[in-house]
C-alpha cells in the first residue's frame, strides 16, 4: 500500500512510550492518540489531537482505523494481538511495540490477502537487536549472536536495586518464563535469572546479565547457531529475585488466608510495584551490548554494538521510552515515506536485512540523541564455512512457528 506525503497517523496507548512516539511523529504528519485513559492523554492535549475510546472495541476500533493511513500499535501487550488483527483487517498499514504474547505469524495470511505491511516487535530490545542480527545476517556467516540488554534506575535503592521503566507484571513474567536459547543449532529452554555473569560498563560500573527470553522471532528467521538473550542489572538482583521465585512468591496457583483466596503472585505484585515504580523526574538508564560473530569476506571477525541512553530532563521522557518509541517512530517513517513496503507480518530483523532500512534507523536515533556505536575487530583470517550468508531466512511465512514471548526490559 502506498501512502500519500502526508499521512494521518493513529497511534493506540497514550502510555509512557506510545506517547513519546506521538509526540515525535507529530513533528512531521497529522497525528492522534487514542486511549481509554483520561489522565494518560492530558499531558497530550494541546500539543496533538487526543481521542478517549475503548480500544478493545473491535467493531469501533475497525472503523477509526480506517480513517487513518498508518496505525502505531502501542497498547498493553494483552490487548496487543487483537488490536494488531482488526488494524490489518481494516486494510492499514500497523508499526506495533505491543510485544504481545501470541504468535505474530498467524497474521501473516490476512496481512498478504489485505496488502498491509506490518511490522511487529519493533522497539529496542525485541527491535532494533533483531535488525541488527537481519542485517548482519544477509551479509555474512554469523555464528553467534549475544543480546545483553536492560534498563536501570541511575540512583538505585535497595533491597532490589531496581526501578520498572515498564509495566512490573511484565517484568516479573521475564523472571518467570523459561528462557530459550539456541546452542550449537539446538533450541535449548534454560531457567531465566540462571547463568550470572558479570560486565563492565564504562559509564556505569559492574552490572550482571542472566538468561530472559527476548530472542523471539530470531529463533526462527535466521539460521544463526549460537544465539542468547541476557538481561542487565545492577548485581546481586538475580539472586533476591531468585530466592522469591523459588519460594513460590510468583505462583498463581491461590492459598487460602485468613480464609480468603489470594495468589501469591498477587501479593508480591501488590508489594512490589510501589518498590520499583520509578518516580515522575527519576533519571535512569537504557544499556544494551550485542556481541556477534562470524565469517566476513574469508576473515573471522567479531562486531560490537553499544548503547547508552539517559532519562531527557528536557523533555522529561525516559530513556526507555526514547530508545523504544524512537525506534518505533523511525520505522514509521519508512513505511509513511515509502521506503518498506513489504506486505504480510514483518520482524525487526526483515526491516534491518534491508541496508537503506538499517542505516535510516541509525540516523535518525543519531538526530534524536541515541547513539549506536559499532565496532568490528578481526580476529583471524579463516577459510568462511561453506554456507551462504543470510539469503534465504530460515522460516516461510506460511510455516508454523512456536508462541512468541514478552520482551519488555
Amino acid at each position: 500500500m502506498s501512502l500519500k506525503k502526508q499521512p494521518n497517523i493513529l497511534v493506540l496507548g497514550a502510555g509512557m512510550v506510545g506517547s513519546a512516539i506521538a509526540l515525535d511523529l507529530a513533528e512531521t504528519y497529522p497525528v492522534t492518540a487514542a486511549d481509554i485513559s483520561a489522565s494518560a492523554l492530558a499531558p497530550l492535549k494541546g500539543r496533538i489531537k487526543t481521542l478517549r475510546c475503548d480500544l478493545s472495541d473491535r467493531t469501533w476500533l475497525k472503523k477509526l482505523a480506517a480513517k487513518y493511513e498508518l496505525v502505531i500499535g502501542a497498547v498493553p501487550g494483552h490487548m496487543g494481538f487483537k488490536t494488531a488483527r482488526t488494524v490489518i483487517e481494516a486494510g492499514r498499514p500497523l508499526v506495533d511495540i505491543s510485544f504481545f504474547p501470541e504468535d505474530a505469524f498467524l497474521l501473516n495470511r490476512l496481512a498478504e490477502a489485505r496488502g498491509v505491511t506490518a511490522i511487529v516487535d519493533c522497539g529496542i530490545a525485541p527491535g532494533f537487536s533483531n535488525m541488527i542480527a537481519g542485517y548482519h545476517h544477509q551479509l555474512m556467516c554469523i555464528t553467534s549472536f549475544t543480546c545483553y540488554v536492560g534498563g536501570i534506575p541511575k540512583n538505585p535503592e535497595p533491597p532490589f536495586y531496581y526501578k520498572a521503566p515498564f509495566s512490573p507484571i511484565d517484568v516479573i513474567e521475564e523472571y518467570t518464563r523459561p528462557a530459550r536459547l539456541m546452542v550449537d543449532s539446538v533450541e535449548v529452554i534454560k531457567e531465566p535469572l540462571t547463568d550470572v555473569e558479570t560486565l563492565y560498563f564504562k559509564n556505569i560500573g559492574h552490572l550482571e546479565a542472566f538468561n530472559t527470553d527476548g530472542l523471539r522471532t530470531l529463533l526462527q528467521t535466521v539460521s544463526i547457531p549460537n544465539m542468547k538473550e541476557k538481561t542487565l542489572r545492577y548485581p546481586g538482583h538475580a539472586e533476591k529475585i531468585q530466592l522469591l521465585r523459588k519460594a513460590g512468591f510468583f505462583s498463581q496457583t491461590p492459598v487460602m488466608v485468613n480464609g480468603k483466596k489470594i495468589t501469591p503472585f498477587d501479593m508480591t505484585a501488590a508489594l512490589l510495584f510501589p518498590l520499583w515504580k520509578l518516580k515522575p523526574g527519576e533519571p535512569e538508564y537504557t544499556l544494551m551490548r550485542i556481541v556477534l560473530h562470524g565469517h566476513e569476506n574469508g576473515q573471522q571477525v567479531e562486531y560490537r554494538y553499544a548503547l547508552f541512553d539517559t532519562y531527557d530532563e528536557k523533555t522529561g521522557i525516559t530513556s526507555m521510552a526514547r530508545t523504544t518509541g524512537y525506534t518505533c517512530t523511525a520505522v514509521a517513517r519508512l513505511v509513511a515515506e515509502g521506503i518498506y513496503t513489504q506486505p504480510g507480518i514483518s520482524p525487526p530483523e526483515y526491516v534491518g536485512a534491508r541496508s537503506i532500512c538499517f542505516d535510516y534507523i541509525l540516523r535518525y536515533l543519531k538526530t534524536k540523541g541515541i547513539r549506536i556505536t559499532r565496532k568490528k575487530k578481526v580476529i583471524k583470517e579463516a577459510t568462511p564455512p561453506q554456507t551462504s550468508p543470510g539469503s534465504p531466512y530460515t522460516r516461510s511465512a506460511s510455516a508454523a512457528i512456536k508462541p512468541l514471548r514478552t520482551g519488555r526490559k
